[in-house]
């Protein structure tokens, strides 16, 4: 696909459209001179990595929702750090939208992401009180 080009998935709510993102989330750091950006996004990734891997490590197995949730937190993270690291941007395709509202382009590893966050809040929500960690 050219950059930019779409192709309708289900008309009036979804199309892949193929868009490269060189910041990060909804763009933050786009503008942002080339030898900064790649170089800082990719590190806090990596350290970002680093610390959902130590959460991991302090977790038991009675802590089911929390480990899937850094799972997929985790997976999306390094999704887009493969994506960052060989590319220096991230591959977005993932379009929806409604009438006059549009999400920004999103990947499968944003996507990770989310779910990962959403279940670690549910989690944190069914446990509060309690140390998760």
């Amino acid at each position: 696909m050219a950059r930019y080009q779409s192709i309708p998935i289900i008309d009036g709510l979804f199309n892949l459209t193929y868009v490269r993102n060189t910041g990060a989330a909804f763009g933050i750091f786009a503008g942002s001179a080339e030898v900064f950006r790649r170089p800082f996004l990719i590190l806090v990734s990596i350290l970002a990595g680093g610390f959902i891997i130590a959460l991991l490590t302090r977790l038991t197995d009675g802590e089911r929702g929390m480990i899937t949730a850094l799972t997929f937190i985790l997976g999306g993270a390094i999704g887009n750090l493969i994506d960052r690291v060989f590319y220096g941007e991230v591959i977005d395709f993932l379009d929806i939208y409604w009438r006059n509202y549009h999400w920004p382009a999103f990947n499968v590893a944003d996507s990770f992401i989310t779910v990962g966050v959403t279940i670690a809040l549910c989690s944190l929500y069914k446990h509060r009180g309690s140390d998760p960690f």
